[in-house]
């Protein structure tokens, strides 16, 4: 499963340091190439001998050591990585990380590279459920790229029982292994998604909208992208950072998006509205600034074209539709009726009114509806991870 995969396993100063020698040894056996960069504090509890020995390869812990035959060390190991895994992960590296520090050659080289990163802490429970700790992990988590392995509870070394123990080598490394047998099992689809909101000018300066931040559309394109799809990212306004290896189509209005979609739409096999597309328009855009003459102000709106039925009566038999209902009240009622309308294969339905839920947030909770009618409660978690969720329904949809 990792054949000629090049895993990059960072060991922090921790006790749990010592179990990252069974990490290495079980990646081996996989024939996984293993690259290790230990920190100074984690030479302290083992030494880079014993993982030099495991992988094959010289261990690297100070920036200024060549142990390589490359000019820019951590940059090059930077590059070669698939995979990175912190095991241990101690508050430190975590802290460096969150606000972007890159003093040594560990942190050094996450800050270079592009790979995924996983990171399994360890450490005395306190320090765990630390607010500044769990803010960093918080942090780190909204992150592309970046995977929080959650600590296993029991026994630790300071001789208290609680959370802070690193999962056993066997979890951590079936966590690498699931998750570079999802990189290309969709290697050769093309996926079409919408995200943003659209912005219908009113003058240069105004103009109606609303509050979507397009964090689902985006966090959807990039798990798309990561299991091996072609996507096509099209984008209202938002201030989020585009996800790697996608192609980007900026918009903002509502006509803009429709006029993209529609010459995408029939090379796509999935498509998925994340959007949040402004129902109207104005009728006649102000050339200037309009300004306060008086108490009451009217505006002369049309309606947009609804983008979302017209690829349901296009579609073909082939093709996977699916759309998002962002409402209230009569959530269920609403939604399945969307589905039916539209002619939709899956609808994903969240009601805004909830607290941490929608536009704005991290984090959501939906349900998840299908042409058979079937109702899956997601519940509230982030959106990154929801979007994992959101693409095995869809690579698991019968066409």
């Amino acid at each position: 499963m990792l054949a000629n995969k090049n895993i990059l396993l960072g060991v922090c100063g921790g006790i749990a340091a010592y179990k990252a020698v069974e990490i290495a040894s079980r990646l081996r056996k996989l024939d996984a190439n293993v690259d290790v960069i230990m920190t100074q504090a984690a030479t302290k509890f083992i030494t880079p001998l014993t993982f030099q020995e495991i992988t094959g390869n010289p261990v690297s812990s100070d920036m200024w050591e060549k142990v390589h035959n490359w000019n820019v060390e951590h940059i090059a190991l930077a590059k070669k990585a698939d995979v990175v895994l912190l095991a241990p992960a101690t508050a430190d590296i975590i802290g460096k990380l969150a606000s972007g520090i890159a003093d040594d050659m560990l942190s050094t080289t996450i800050m270079a590279t592009t790979a995924p990163v996983f990171i399994a802490p360890a450490m005395n429970s306190n320090m765990y459920i630390n607010p500044i700790l769990q803010r960093n992990l918080q942090t780190l988590q909204q992150l592309s790229g970046y995977h929080i392995i959650t600590p296993a509870t029991g026994h630790l070394a300071c001789g208290t029982n609680g959370i802070g123990r690193l999962p056993d080598p066997a979890v951590l490394v079936e966590e690498i292994t699931n998750y570079t047998a999802q990189v290309q099992e969709l290697k050769g689809k093309r996926i079409l998604i919408t995200a943003g909101g659209t912005r219908e000018a009113i003058d240069p300066v105004r103009y109606i909208g609303n509050r979507s931040s397009g964090k689902m559309g985006y966090a959807l394109a990039e798990e798309a992208a990561r299991r091996g799809a072609s996507v096509t990212l099209v984008s209202g306004p938002t201030s989020l950072n585009v996800p790697a290896g996608i192609e980007f189509i900026k918009v903002e209005t509502a006509c803009q998006m429709q006029e993209y979609v529609d010459t995408i739409f029939a090379a796509s096999d999935v498509v998925i509205m994340a959007a949040a597309v402004s129902d109207y328009r104005v009728r006649k855009i102000a050339g200037q600034k309009i300004k306060k003459t008086t108490e009451a102000f009217t505006l002369d709106l049309v309606k947009n074209p609804d983008i979302l039925s017209a690829l349901g009566k296009r579609k073909s038999t082939e093709q996977i539709l699916v759309g998002f209902a962002a409402e209230t009240q009569n959530l269920l009622t609403f939604a399945k009726e969307k589905l039916q309308r539209k002619n939709l294969d899956m609808i994903i339905a969240n009601d805004v009114s909830q607290k941490n839920v929608g536009f704005n947030y991290d984090t959501n909770m939906v349900k998840i509806i299908t042409r058979d009618a079937a109702v899956e409660d997601i519940p509230l978690m982030s959106k990154k991870a929801l979007a994992a969720i959101i693409i095995d329904k869809i690579r698991n949809l019968k066409k």
